[in-house]
Order: structure tokens, then sequence, then C-alpha cells
């Protein structure tokens, strides 16, 4: 099979995949359109029966665009670039040799089930923490992570607003994880991947919650809130509180910083305004030098 029948191949099947995933016709354990239409909206009744910052409206601002963002970024963007992804994996394994047990480490085949998910877990999460300070370290990247934080208002739906250029430097580091795994991901990943986006809805959610003496584990609203502070301490300019799902790369690395939790912060970053209000406009943000 050629290169462009791969391409062509793979962005039906993604389209495809995508529409029976709609009308049900994927099994619930791989239905990740309406696993994130379900998570999303119990998170958003949490934040309408219990908010945090009473102040904030049910459909807070840049709402639907928040919205928006969730299903592009989760979906259609998936789609656009399966082609793209599945011809350089072609490439590389035709070219280059390199395929997803070329570069194993470890060989998790023999482990239980759920030992083997808490280290896919522990491993796609620790990538996702460094490659997100990366996104804060350096310039270039830091101008398309403006986008994630031109947020104003936290919701639950601000979890999946970032460029798509973020995507181009997550998903290589992330199938580089799996492949020093041994190519591993288990039958049972949904359960990772549902976790991850339940946690992710949470930490952006207009919710009080620190989970007690398990955050130092796990992350949530009100340290990641200060990950979206406007202002921060001097020493502190690249950012804080990093974490994805997990909380306990950040008390490692000692880039943790919750100085308190009224939840009455300001939001955002000293140029924000400069940011397009529309998705059309932060969809082409952050390719010139001086955004």
């Amino acid at each position: 099979m050629g290169y462009l029948e791969t391409f062509i191949n793979t962005l039906l099947g993604m389209l495809d995949w995508t529409w029976r995933s709609i009308v049900f016709q994927v099994d619930w354990t791989q239905n990740y359109f309406w696993g994130l239409v379900g998570i999303s909206l119990v998170v958003w009744v949490l934040e309408i029966v219990f908010p945090w910052r009473k102040q904030q409206a049910a459909f807070r601002k840049d709402f639907w665009l928040d919205a928006f963002y969730m299903f592009f970024n989760f979906f259609v963007f998936a789609i656009i670039v399966s082609g793209f992804y599945e011809v350089v994996n072609k490439f590389a394994i035709d070219v280059l040799g390199i395929n997803f047990k070329s570069l194993a480490i470890i060989n998790l085949s023999d482990l239980p089930t759920w030992s083997q998910l808490l280290i896919f877990f522990i491993v796609l999460d620790f990538v996702q923490w460094f490659t997100h300070v990366m996104l804060h370290r350096f310039e270039f990247l830091w101008r398309f992570h403006k986008v994630h934080h031109s947020v104003k208002e936290m919701g639950f739906a601000a979890h999946l607003r970032y460029h798509w250029m973020e995507n181009i430097l997550y998903k290589p580091l992330k199938v580089l994880a799996v492949m020093l795994l041994g190519g591993f991901e288990p039958e049972q990943a949904f359960i990772v991947h549902f976790i991850a986006i339940t946690i992710g809805h949470l930490n952006h959610a207009n919710i009080k919650l620190d989970y007690g003496p398990l955050k130092y584990i796990f992350n949530n609203p009100i340290m990641h809130l200060y990950h979206h502070a406007y202002s921060l301490p001097k020493e502190r300019f690249h950012g804080v509180n990093f974490g994805i799902s997990l909380s306990v790369w950040d008390y490692i690395f000692k880039t943790n910083y919750i100085p308190e939790n009224s939840g009455t912060i300001k939001l955002g970053y000293s140029d924000d305004t400069k940011m397009p209000k529309s998705f059309i406009g932060q969809l082409f943000y952050g390719f010139k030098k001086s955004e």
C-alpha cells in the first residue's frame, strides 16, 4: 500500500469511526464521543449545583467557544491529521526500520492488568507533564499555549481549549512513550483515557476540590487555578502547577504553588488582550514571533 492510499484509507477510517460513535455503533468502552459528552454533562451539573465562584454564570464567558474546542480538538483535528500520522508511521517502518517494539525498554505483558494500566497511566502523565513544562519554557511553544491561557473564567470546557499545534508536539511524545513500553497499549486503555478526561475536566471546573491528602498525588481545581493565574512571583515567571492528571510531579520537582484557595484570582497573562476572540483568529495565532 502506497503512502497516498495509506493517508486516504486512514482518514476515511477515522471519519467512519467517529460517525459510528455518534450513532451508537461503537462499543461503549471505545465510544469517546459520548464518553466526552457524558463526562462533560456530569461535571457541568456539579459546577451548577456546587459552584466555587458563586458569581460565575453557568454559561460563563467563552462557554460556547470552549465547548466547540472540545469537539474540534478531540475529534475534528484527530480526523484531519490521522492520515498524516499513519503516513509517518509507515515511513518509520519502511525506511527507518523503527516500529513499536524497536525502542522497547520495558516488557509489561507478564504483569497483572491493573499494574499494566497503572504504569501506562503514570508514564503517559509524566510525558504530558514534561511537555507542558516545555510549552511554558520555550517562547515559540508558549505562543501557541497562550490560547489555553487566554481563558478568563474557568470552567470544565476550558480543559480542551488549546491550539492545534499542541497536538503536533504532544502526540509524537506520547507515541514515543508507548514505544518505550514495547508498543504496549492495553485493551482496557479506555479506562485510563476516561479517567484522564474526568480529572482534566474537574481540574478546570468551577468546583472547590483539593482531595485532602490525595492532593499530593492528584491534580485538582484549586491547584490548577493557580496554573492559570495572571500574577505569579517573579521567580516563578515560567509558571507553576504543570500537572495534568497527577500533581506529584510538581511536588517532586518543586513547581507547586498554592498561596490561598479563595478562587477569586485574576486569570490570563500580561498581554492576553492581543488574543483574538474568535476560534478562527485563534486557529492561526502563534505563528508570528510578535504574538
